[in-house]
């Protein structure tokens, strides 16, 4: 599941290299009440290579594995679902989800899942580390900021399948959005992904 490293001499011009891992990170508690559930539906998925450190890492960002969690913009539960994403995707996949249940931590882990594999088969990328760089990047700001931003790198002679050098380009966001996509995308991928491999989570999808 490892692709090409993301390019941190981009990340340091982006202002968006995450600190060195401090001795404080700690796993929360609640992680390890989840993660059997989260091991079982991500590799039902996506198969016993399954990206279960990189997943986790997301959940972490998005929720800190508290599933009551509710966010200032009305997002919902451990996935941190937006109530009318959860609506429209439920309705994607009726035998797996169910009716929309955020706050259920099951129906969360498997609507993350699930959506984050929807996102990666949707998007094109030099390796899997570049390729779930993007799918983060539409989980976080949706699908279609990532193509405006791959056409706008490649309108720019940079390489669209390159995470590092799409990262750069902003296809019209506000300042604040994109920064907060760009951090996003390097919070889980340099800080927490390494975070959940040294504690035995498997493996990540970036070295």
């Amino acid at each position: 599941m490892r692709g090409a490293p993301l390019n941190l001499t981009v990340a340091l011009l982006l202002g968006l290299l995450i600190p060195a891992l401090a001795p404080a990170d700690q796993i929360p508690v609640e992680a390890e009440r989840y993660r059997r559930t989260l091991e079982r539906t991500a590799n039902f998925y996506w198969g016993l290579d399954a990206p279960v450190a990189t997943i986790a890492a997301q959940i972490h960002q998005e929720s800190l594995w508290r599933p009551d969690a509710r966010s200032h913009v009305g997002a919902q539960g451990l996935a941190q679902f937006m109530p009318d994403t959860a609506d429209w995707f439920a309705s994607m996949y009726p035998d797996a989800l169910g009716e929309n249940a955020p706050f259920s931590p099951g129906w969360a882990l498997r609507a993350a899942v699930l959506y984050d594999q929807w996102l990666y088969q949707r998007v094109q990328a030099a390796g899997d580390c570049d390729r779930w760089a993007f799918v983060l990047a539409g989980y976080n700001g949706g699908l279609g900021w990532v193509y405006r931003d791959k056409r706008l790198a490649s309108a720019s002679g940079a390489d669209p399948l390159a995470w590092s050098s799409v990262a750069p380009h902003n296809a019209g966001r506000s300042a604040a959005n994109f920064k907060q996509n760009r951090h996003y995308v390097a919070v889980i991928l340099q800080r927490w992904e390494p975070l959940y491999e040294r504690h035995g989570w498997g493996t990540g999808v970036c070295p």
